[in-house]
Parts: C-alpha cells; sequence; structure tokens
C-alpha cells in the first residue's frame, strides 16, 4: 500500500455519515430516487438497478429474529464466474481436529509482524474454536496483523458473521451497504454473507507504514443480538441506539475485481469484471455496524461483591438453551468500583463457560503482568482461574476507597462448549509457556 493509498482512505474515512440503531429497518441511497417506494421488487427497478434479497436467517423465522436486506446494484450478485479452491493461509474452521481439547491454562503475546505485504485476509491466523461451520453452531478465534490494504479484493464470509475488535490500527471497512470507520476502542460487526474490503487508515508506531493489529471473532450460530435486561430495567449495557449502521456508497468499478468468498471452512476465489461493492440502495435489517465501546453503559454492584461478568455483555448469541449463549461478547469498560468489604478484582472461578479474553489497550485489573494489549488467554470450561499471585496481595490489602478503572480495555469471547486450539496457536513461538507460574506463591492463610 502507498502512501497515496492510505492517505485516500483516510480522506474516504473522514466525516462518514450514519444511520443509527441495532436491528433496525434501515434505508439508504447513494443516488436520489434509487430505492423503490412501496415494493421491493418492482417490474424495473429504479435508475436502471437490480433488485436482490440477501437472507440471514430463514424466511420463516420469527419477525422478531429475522434478517434480511433488499439491495438495489449495479450488477445482480448471480454475474460472476465459478469459484475456484485457494490457499486457505493461516485460516482454520470448525470442526477444530488438529489438536485435543485442552484443559490447561493458555497465554499468547501478540500475533508478530509479517515479513511481507500482508493484507486483511493473508493475514488472519486461527486460534481455535469449537462447533461445525457447516451445522452453523459454535464460532472460532481469529487474529490479525496486517500491513497492507486490500487491494481489487473482496472478501465475504458464508459461514457466520464477523465481530472485528481493533487493537492497534484504525480500519476502513467498505462494504456492499457503504464505508464504516473502526478505530481501536471500537468493534465493526459484518453479516454473514455480506461482502467488504479492509483498507488501513494508521501508520506502524514507529512510522514504517501503515498497520493494523486486532481479534475477530466468527460466529457461526444465531447472529449477535442485544441481551436480554431483565431485572436491570429498560435502559443500560450498549444503547441500540449507539450502533451505527452505514449510508450507502458505492463503486461503480470495471475490471478485474478478486472475490474471495469462506465457505464451509476453505477459501474460494473468482475473478469478476467489475467491483461487487455496487450497491447504490438499500434498505432491511440485515446490515454492518461499528460501535464505540467506551460508550457502553456499565452496570455494578454499589454495595458490595463483584458481580458475574454477564453483567458486561455487549452482544449475545443465543442458543436453543434459554440463557445459554453460543458466544458471548463482554467488554471490561473504565467503572467505578465501590464495593464495601470487597475484593474486588475478578475473583477466582471456575466456569462451565469457556472464556477467550484480549486486551485493547492498558492492562486489565486482574492480571498484574503478562497480558498486554494484542495478546490473549484462554480459560477452557472447568479450568480454575482468576487474579494473579500479585495482585491478590495487593487488592486484599487495599484500602477500599472508592476507585476509578480507567486505564485498560479488555474483552471476552464466552463460549458454551470447550475451545479447541489450531496446532498453529498450539506450537506458536508467542504462546507463553510459563502462565501458571503467575499462580505460583499464593500463601495458606487457614487458621482454624
Amino acid at each position: 500500500m502507498t502512501g497515496t493509498d492510505n492517505e485516500r482512505a483516510r480522506k474516504a474515512a473522514e466525516g462518514l455519515a450514519y444511520s443509527s440503531g441495532f436491528g433496525n429497518e434501515h434505508s439508504s441511497e447513494a443516488v436520489p430516487g434509487a430505492l423503490p417506494v412501496g415494493r421491493n421488487s418492482p417490474q424495473r427497478a429504479p435508475v436502471g438497478l437490480y433488485a436482490e434479497q440477501l437472507s440471514g436467517s430463514a424466511f420463516t423465522e420469527p419477525r422478531s429474529h429475522n434478517r434480511r436486506s433488499w439491495l438495489y446494484r449495479i450488477r445482480p450478485s448471480a454475474a460472476h464466474p465459478p469459484f475456484v479452491r485457494a490457499n486457505r493461509g493461516e485460516i482454520r474452521s470448525a470442526p477444530f481436529t488438529e489438536c485435543l481439547p485442552d484443559p490447561n491454562r493458555l497465554r499468547w503475546d501478540p500475533l508478530p509482524a509479517p515479513a511481507d505485504p500482508t493484507d486483511f485476509i493473508d493475514g488472519l491466523w486461527t486460534l481455535g474454536g469449537n462447533g461445525d461451520a457447516t451445522q452453523r453452531t459454535g464460532m472460532a478465534v481469529h487474529l490479525y496483523h496486517v500491513n497492507a490494504s486490500m487491494e481489487r479484493r473482496v472478501f465475504g464470509n458464508a459461514d457466520g458473521e464477523l465481530l472485528i475488535v481493533p487493537e492497534r490500527g484504525g480500519l476502513l471497512l467498505r462494504t456492499e451497504f457503504g464505508l464504516l470507520r473502526v478505530e481501536p476502542g471500537h468493534v465493526a460487526l459484518i453479516p454473514r454473507g455480506v461482502r467488504f474490503r479492509v483498507e488501513l487508515l494508521d501508520a506502524a508506531p514507529d512510522g514504517t507504514g501503515p498497520t493494523a493489529r486486532g481479534y475477530v471473532c466468527e460466529n457461526y450460530g444465531r447472529p449477535f443480538e442485544l441481551p436480554h435486561l431483565g431485572p436491570i430495567g429498560a435502559n443500560g449495557l450498549a444503547n441500540a441506539r449507539d450502533f451505527l449502521a452505514p449510508t450507502a456508497a458505492y463503486e461503480d468499478v470495471e475490471g478485474p475485481v478478486e472475490v474471495v468468498n469462506k465457505f464451509c471452512g476453505h477459501l474460494w476465489t473468482a475473478t469478476y469484471d467489475h467491483s461487487p461493492l455496487d450497491v447504490v440502495a438499500w434498505h432491511g435489517n440485515h446490515v454492518p455496524y461499528v460501535y464505540d465501546l467506551r460508550r457502553f453503559n456499565v452496570i455494578g454492584s454499589i454495595s458490595y461483591d463483584h458481580p458475574d461478568p454477564s453483567i458486561f455483555t455487549v452482544l449475545t448469541s443465543p442458543s436453543d438453551t434459554p440463557g445459554l449463549a453460543g458466544v458471548d461478547f463482554v467488554v471490561f469498560a473504565p467503572r467505578w468500583l465501590v464495593g464495601e468489604d470487597t475484593f474486588r478484582p475478578p475473583y477466582f472461578h471456575r466456569n462451565v463457560m469457556t472464556e477467550y479474553m484480549g486486551l485493547i489497550e492498558g492492562a486489565y485489573d486482574a492480571k498484574a503482568a503478562g497480558f498486554v494489549p494484542g495478546g490473549g488467554s484462554l480459560h477452557n470450561m472447568m479450568s480454575a482461574h482468576g487474579p494473579d499471585r500479585e495482585t491478590f496481595e495487593r487488592a486484599s490489602a487495599a484500602e477500599l476507597a472508592p476507585q476509578k478503572i480507567d486505564d485498560g480495555l479488555a474483552f471476552m469471547f464466552e463460549t458454551r462448549w470447550p475451545l479447541t486450539l489450531t496446532e498453529q496457536a498450539r506450537d506458536a513461538g508467542h504462546r507463553q509457556r510459563g502462565y501458571d507460574d503467575v499462580w505460583q506463591g499464593l500463601q495458606r492463610h487457614f487458621r482454624p
């Protein structure tokens, strides 16, 4: 990616207009009159466009669960040559069978920088996952570390939706629905089947060129939704109005464009004679979003005890069992701790759910060292974990005045099934081999 390309992406990302509201029936047109009125598929779509429906759910699912959008595009998606198998690089999909599920606590440093020019597709590196992509169950954890924009390439994922969590470097996402700017501290949600291109916005800290690093949750199951609030009431956690959908912006580009399709765990590629990001108008609720994690309305204890981390859920993918998620996305945002006679960091714990945790910035209040931005930890189901020795000793002796946690932004992908590693994650040079040591030295204090 040249400096000119980088500047072009930054200019495109300035002053973007959005439509707010999670799960809304959004509508947008880049050309006045391009969106039909009063019907979805008129005999002749306005301004010579093709009408096309993109379904993110079965037609007959309940209205509250149904996801679909109508797209009005320069060419229909059906106008393409055959797809052929492509090298999948370091992307893997469920079922994960390379390794046995591991009960040990595991932690990684950040994904190393690529040696060669690497865009978002080539930079995806799978840590592991569960379920079966062909059965639309489970999830996968990917990381990315890239130094090039996607040029004349477009990506689409038939296997599931992608929750992109940048940790370093801003991204411009050019989607079929329009443009999203996603910075560290934001997340972007790309629904199943929606095509997009990733362009880099920011230079590396050393000024050597554009770079970006972060995490991706691939959700094979039910689409993410806002969690029910129950006794919390009508307000709190992530507010629907803070999720921003793009407004229509199309590419009318002729010439070769590579379209990469992830289908049943493999990558397939076809060279189109035009850009498929050619949607001039659209309406519906199967749309991409961007969300600023700092707008999360944290709910917590104002008397005693640390609440369960479920209170920090931003998005959830429900399963057939009420209250049991296929995957939850949880954020540990800036917050006040005021509990009286309370051990304030997250408590020692064994969980029937599996927890993969990442760090976007700063430090996490349950780990004194070793857990760094861009890194991650995995605590599979029923593996004992909690504050390290240094954190426990400090928190046990701390004066319990009101305390503001504002120097860190951590998150968690929590899933109902064990997360099985890929071989590349198990054998990675950036995996920390001495993670268990952080709990060594916890002393016996029992005095009957």
